[in-house]
């Protein structure tokens, strides 16, 4: 069976696409928690996962003596050992857009990254606000965002027809979005809902919150947790 190594579902993006992915498609798997830390090179988190991957980052997907990591890397082999799950579109015009906007959102999109990390329990659309206003890349990439999302197929399918790994790859956008309360189109806005009805990804929010966890580098807009609580 599949071990499927991540950090904390409140935060770890990376961690949420291909758990997404095999929990959306049913695939069986173990996961095994790693919580952040400082991330310092002697911290704990960095000692346990570099026992596994030389990059001492989640997610790591292990199977038998082999380890994947790398988010994109370990949905193209789930996609390969699963070929009947199809988890690219078999139509392949939908597969190289499919592939095309996984690999923008791997690699793009660094205003959001790094003005708006994901934060699944926590309310921050007052910041949100306040970062719309300020910074024009960020408005940038929301914009080319709720472009993909809005060039679906049709308005009641996923990124590319049925669910595939370019969703999962989206899904951690949406928590930005819900938890910043960033604005979108009608259509951007009807993809996000659609998202966020999946069984999985209710489940990942269920169990984002009740981490009860408090990581301060990933809370660079609340100094304790209790900021949250008495809102």
């Amino acid at each position: 069976m599949y071990q499927l190594f991540i950090g904390n579902k409140n935060y770890s993006t990376w961690s949420m696409r291909p758990w997404i992915l095999l929990t959306q498609a049913g695939i069986s798997f173990q996961e095994q928690l790693i919580q952040f830390d400082s991330f310092e090179p002697e911290s704990e988190f960095k000692t346990e996962i570099l026992k596994l991957n030389p990059t001492g980052k989640v997610p790591a997907l292990v199977n038998g003596d082999l380890v994947v990591w790398d988010s994109l890397a370990i949905c193209e082999y789930i996609a390969e050992q699963h070929p009947e799950l199809r988890l690219w579109p078999e139509e392949k015009t939908l597969r190289a857009r499919a592939r095309c906007i996984s690999a923008e959102m791997h690699s793009g999109f660094q205003s959001l990254r790094n003005l708006c990390p994901m934060n699944v329990e926590a309310d921050l659309a007052h910041i949100g606000k306040q970062l719309w206003a300020e910074h024009v890349q960020l408005r940038a990439d929301v914009a080319r965002i709720d472009q993909i999302w809005s060039e679906r197929p049709s308005e009641d399918s996923f990124l590319c027809g049925e669910f595939s790994i370019a969703d999962a790859f989206y899904a951690p956008v949406v928590m930005r979005f819900e938890c910043f309360k960033l604005p979108l189109s009608a259509s951007g806005q009807a993809y996000a809902q659609k998202i966020l009805s999946l069984a999985s990804v209710q489940q990942w929010i269920t169990e984002a919150r009740q981490e009860q966890m408090f990581v301060p580098f990933d809370e660079p807009y609340r100094q304790h947790r209790e900021e949250l609580l008495k809102d």
